[in-house]
């Protein structure tokens, strides 16, 4: 009489071998996703200072805008103003998108002008959604830099032009 199927024994060590495969590969996994939200935080970053940069050159009276809902606006039929700008995202102008939080903050006034911003990315859990940090200020370029767990958005000029650029 003839068995067929498989014993318990062989059972077992396709188990153990699926679950060895499994171990490889969910940390690889893992980087890949805190390495997509880096790659989104960098896209925005890098949308929010050309937004800036439009929005000073629209609104030459007020300079750069300062908080992300005055270079956002409605998701349809946004008409623009220097309150609403309609130059980014509602999902950026959220203050946080892709497992990071985004901040923008205006400097320098010169009476009602600002003259200077910087805009701040930091992961919204560290070592799992992120592991950097990034900002870009007046001069357009996008910097980053190892973050810590505890880090908000950079928010000072200086702080930011020590990060390494990206671009």
């Amino acid at each position: 009489m003839a068995t067929y199927g498989f014993s318990l024994i062989e059972l077992l060590i396709v188990v153990a071998i699926i679950l060895i495969i499994a171990a490889i590969a969910i940390p690889n996994l893992l980087r890949a996703r805190i390495s997509a939200n880096e790659a989104s935080a960098v896209s925005s970053v890098r949308t929010v200072s050309r937004a800036e940069i439009t929005y000073f050159s629209t609104y030459p009276s007020d300079g750069y805008a300062g908080s992300l809902t005055a270079l956002s606006g409605p998701p349809s039929n946004c008409q623009p103003t220097d309150l609403q700008a309609c130059l980014i995202d509602a999902s950026i102008a959220t203050g946080q998108k892709s497992g990071y939080q985004f901040q923008v903050t205006a400097l320098l006034p010169s009476g009602t002008l600002n003259t200077a911003f910087v805009v701040g990315a930091s992961p919204l859990t560290y070592n799992q959604t992120g592991v950097r940090d990034f900002c870009a200020t007046t001069d357009a370029v996008i910097r980053g830099q190892n973050g810590n767990l505890g880090d908000v958005p950079i928010t000072t000029v200086s702080p930011c032009v020590a990060f390494l650029p990206i671009d």
